[in-house]
């Protein structure tokens, strides 16, 4: 299936390349973009991670977006969505996230492609309701969770994916359905001589 690619004002979402998994290692790796991740990834991890998504995408269309600036074309992370697996509580469901690099933080790209994302998956995917979680720790994540709209849910849960003495381990959980994001402000983010374009290339 061709990929969905958009762009927003700032950054262009598409299928993953090869030339994204280098600076994707040097991301995972980094101790500070995964300060709320049970571990760093190393090279092979990573581009087995990489290589998920891209197939992901490929086989339906969405997935998680490798990202880049418009400006300069330089590969900065991904965000998108992601249909998780585990013994998770809320099971099944579509998720939302992101992982960027340190040096794009704090410019509200995450957010800015967050709310991309949300409207790929309420408008052209048709999801019903879209979930986030992370650590309960994590103010950084959940302050965008709240600036794209997702509502806390006030669900607290154990990731069974996280030893089960690490300050990590308790979640929380955000959730946004199709009818509450009708309602958000400025929810369309997506550039509209953009929108809508798919591509094939990978």
């Amino acid at each position: 299936m061709p990929a969905i690619e958009f762009e927003t004002r700032r950054l262009r979402l598409r299928q993953w390349r090869r030339a994204d998994y280098a600076p994707l290692a040097e991301l995972n790796a980094d101790p500070k973009v995964m300060e709320f991740f049970p571990s760093t990834q190393d090279r092979k991890a990573s581009e087995a991670a990489a290589e998920q998504m891209h197939a992901e995408i490929a086989e339906r269309g969405w997935g998680l977006w490798a990202v880049e600036r418009r400006d300069t074309s330089e590969f900065i992370g991904f965000v998108g969505l992601h249909v998780p697996a585990g013994p998770l509580p809320f099971l099944p469901c579509v998720e939302v996230g992101w992982r960027l690099a340190a040096a794009h933080w704090g410019k509200g790209f995450a957010s800015e492609a967050g709310a991309a994302a949300l409207q790929v998956g309420f408008e052209r995917v048709q999801i019903p309701e879209i979930v986030s979680f992370a650590a309960v720790i994590n103010r950084k994540s959940r302050a965008v969770m709240t600036r794209i709209g997702m509502r806390d849910t006030g669900v607290t849960f154990q990731h069974p994916r996280v030893p089960a003495k690490s300050p990590l381990r308790q979640h929380c959980l955000y959730l946004l359905n199709s009818e509450q994001w009708r309602e958000l402000p400025g929810r369309s983010v997506i550039e509209p001589a953009y929108e809508g374009k798919k591509s094939a290339a990978g």
